[in-house]
């Protein structure tokens, strides 16, 4: 039985996390013996960790690098390290701006940080970012893969290149979501296109159909065009370029909601945004939803306003329910998405997205052609697991 570490910051509600979620519960675990590190013992999905998963404890050290709280005045590894995340932090913010996260780690927290107890066969850094330099920093292992679970290109745009490329020198593996995504990652580095690797998010339909009739939707109204959005309230997912597109549809529809599932930074500037607009009838911020299957499998379209993504677990999750989607053009949506026959792909503005929303409302047709197409394949990808046992298994080079 070989010994496997996942590294996570922690299992809040994005497609990140869902992806490790739905991997760990279709894991072999006769083969594998997994442990799993969060940095932050916190997130939506814990309770959807399998029994046979081993959920380390957290040193003083490490858990006070991620959360600062007067627990950390109990030792005295742990009040260092919060004074260093305090220190730490400021100075990067102000000396590096938006590469501080990346630079706290190279300046403090890969000096600082204790190396990881015990030995494993393969540990997987599953985010780029500080759960990847962890891996390759702290943990001993024979084999080590990192995951990029976005269009690199973005990523790159807020941290530095260079630091990423020596981490994948290092790492046995890099693994990326769709054939874009690893395409972007090969042209950034085509010294290191042999480490790369496309293996795709994992989804069970049968356990996502299962999820998606635990409850009737108590919110949703009869009368109304139920348009859902899901993922964090974060720039990336382009919030607030649906809300301008909301009041476009105003203007036409009075029996169009907008429902938005998630959390994250920009929560209290997007309800501004609503409030400025008089949106406040039209649209809905219903939080973290544990199980949102229910939502989708009851809403009328699902819509990704993104600005990029790397490959979206919602969308799967959507096509497997069969829901009509509307996407923005990011540079990854056709590794997803079939234009006119899974969905719908507009121009990245509220206009293009307005546009997209009033076909669909207006064209029966299309709107259940679409249907049809989803109703008759089948997207979950279950029996991929073996792409993943693959790359786990192959000796190192």
């Amino acid at each position: 039985m070989r010994k496997i570490l996942f590294v996570m910051p922690a299992l809040y509600g994005g497609g990140a996390e869902k992806s490790l979620v739905n991997l760990l519960n279709l894991i072999d675990y006769k083969k594998y013996a997994v442990d799993l590190l969060l940095f932050k013992q916190e997130g939506l999905f814990l309770t959807q960790i399998p029994k046979e998963v081993r959920l380390l404890p957290l040193t003083s050290s490490l858990r006070y690098a991620y959360k600062i709280d007067m627990g950390m005045f109990g030792s005295l590894s742990g009040f260092k390290t919060g004074m260093l995340r305090l220190m730490g932090t400021v100075v990067c913010k102000v000396l590096y701006k938006e590469k501080a996260g990346q630079q706290r780690w190279m300046k403090c927290y890969k000096h600082c940080l204790p190396n990881l107890e015990g030995k494993y066969d393969i540990a997987v850094g599953f985010l780029e970012g500080e759960a990847s330099y962890y891996v390759i920093d702290k943990v001993n292992a024979e084999k080590k893969i990192l995951w990029i679970h976005n269009d690199f290109n973005e990523i790159k745009k807020n941290e530095d290149a260079k630091i990423y490329e020596n981490y994948f020198q290092k790492a046995d593996s890099v693994v990326s979501i769709s054939d874009k995504c690893v395409q972007i990652l090969k042209q950034n580095y085509p010294n290191l296109i042999n480490k790369f690797y496309c293996l795709p998010n994992l989804t069970s339909s049968t356990l996502l159909k299962k999820m998606s009739e635990e409850f009737a939707v108590s919110e949703y109204e009869n009368n109304k065009f139920n348009i859902l959005s899901i993922g964090r309230l974060t720039r990336q997912k382009g919030y607030d370029i649906a809300i301008d597109a909301l009041k476009i549809l105003k203007e036409k529809y009075s029996d169009i909601h907008w429902w938005i599932i998630g959390a994250g930074e920009l929560e209290e500037q997007l309800k501004k945004q609503v409030k400025d607009n008089e949106l406040e009838e039209y649209i809905t911020f219903l939080g973290l939803k544990a199980n949102p299957y229910p939502y989708i499998r009851g809403c009328d379209l699902l819509v990704q306003p993104s600005r990029w993504e790397g490959k979206s677990v919602v969308l799967d999750e959507a096509k497997i329910l069969a829901k009509p989607i509307l996407a923005t053009n990011y540079s990854t949506i056709k590794d997803q998405l079939r234009d006119k026959k899974e969905g719908l792909i507009t121009d990245i503005s509220p206009n293009a997205i307005a546009e997209g929303i009033a076909k669909l409302r207006e064209n029966p047709q299309l709107y259940n052609s679409i249907q049809h197409y989803l109703d008759a394949h089948e997207y979950g990808n279950e029996k991929e697991i073996l792409q993943y046992y693959e790359l786990l298994d192959k000796q190192s080079d």
